[in-house]
């Protein structure tokens, strides 16, 4: 089968065996958790919408409409979903509301947006202004942070707010530079300790012990999505971009010359245990290709991006009983909770591999339909 059709047929099968209750994409759902507003489904609901914008199919739209009225209520709350309990995480699903209200108009979208932005008014900061990434880790930045929460922050300050916050992104962007880039591996750590007593981390920089692949395309992909939303003459964007290009340019010195992607750990490519992993693979394509598209980055990088999207169909894209399914996919990793989870090498190889999570399908996706335009 031609390979845009059969990525085409994986999407539709996804949607077609999929429900609110039970979304085949969400693994975590799956083994047990209750259905809840939550960034893994936003990855597989924003996917849907921007193949709507493509596509034009309405059934895409539909799914997204009916899925997400699950959850909003007319008066713009949404169940599962508490702004004062500060989770990054939980707040990253609204990004699809943004285009739920232009597409449809309906006051509840609207009211939603409002209501996820109270978290952001209040949610606690470190000492000199990053977001704790959640209140049972306090004074604690993650990289992931940035896509979970900074995104919405900016569509909001763009079409709401008359840019008013501008500053308070730029400087929390400019903080996780400042703390949390290595100049020597050109990567970022996955966390950082303002106060520095988490146990996982080094008690005099902060830092947690490895450059985590996931990591990494999360704050690849929070870049370009704000340089897609900033007006190219504002002031900040030449500051956006120089991060954007700076991150990828560090990144692609550890790009797999045989698969094409990306390891696990990024820099310990020769650690026994390491394994190149789809999610971070798919969001560094992504990221290059729509880079290109919207005319921050040269061919070059565009002939990179199709590379690694090309490796990640060939490398783990698979068919059994006639279905395709999508593996190398890290179920999940984090900071603190446990004692294992301590940021190290050991710990990130020991997290579950799985298949058809919307952590690497909805980036997946993404980086299809950006390889898929003209």
């Amino acid at each position: 089968m031609e390979t845009n059709q059969a990525i085409e047929n994986y999407i539709d099968r996804l949607l077609k065996e999929s429900t609110p209750e039970a979304p085949i994409w969400n693994v975590e759902i799956l083994k047990g958790r209750k259905p809840s507003w939550n960034y893994i489904d936003g990855c597989m609901l924003s996917s849907i919408l921007e193949l709507y914008k493509v596509r034009h199919k309405k059934s895409y739209l539909n799914f997204v409409i009916k899925y997400t009225d699950y959850f909003v209520n007319n008066d713009g709350t949404i169940k599962t979903y508490e702004p004062t309990n500060y989770s990054l995480d939980d707040l990253s699903e609204s990004r699809i509301l943004f285009d739920l209200w232009e597409f449809t108009k309906d006051e509840k979208y609207l009211k939603a947006i409002q209501y996820t932005y109270s978290q952001i008014k209040t949610n606690p900061r470190t000492y000199e202004g990053n977001f704790w990434h959640k209140p049972r880790h306090p004074n604690q930045v993650w990289l992931d942070g940035l896509f979970m929460t900074q995104v919405f922050y900016m569509q909001y300050e763009t079409r709401f707010n008359h840019f008013k916050n501008y500053p308070d992104i730029k400087r929390q962007y400019e903080l996780v530079r400042l703390h949390m880039y290595n100049k020597d591996t050109k990567l970022y750590y996955h966390g950082y300790d303002a106060s520095k007593e988490a146990f996982w981390c080094n008690k005099k920089t902060g830092l947690s012990k490895s450059h985590w692949l996931r990591a990494m395309g999360w704050y690849i992909i929070s870049l370009v999505e704000i340089l897609s939303i900033i007006d190219k003459k504002h002031e900040d964007f030449k500051f956006y971009k120089g991060l954007f290009i700076e991150a990828l340019d560090g990144i692609l010195l550890y790009q797999d010359k045989k698969t094409k992607l990306f390891y696990q750990v990024i820099d310990q490519t020769d650690r026994k245990g390491n394994y190149v992993e789809t999610s971070g693979s798919s969001m560094i394509a992504y990221a290059l290709l729509k880079g290109n598209r919207i005319g921050i980055l040269s061919k070059e990088y565009r002939e990179k991006g199709l590379e690694i999207f090309n490796g990640i169909c060939k490398k783990y894209l698979t068919i059994v009983d006639g279905k395709i399914n999508l593996g190398g996919i890290c179920l999940l990793a984090g900071l603190g909770n446990a004692l294992f989870r301590d940021g190290s090498f050991e710990y990130y190889i020991s997290e579950p591999v799985v298949e058809n999570d919307a952590k690497g399908v909805g980036p997946f996706i993404m980086a299809y339909i950006e390889a898929s335009r003209k």
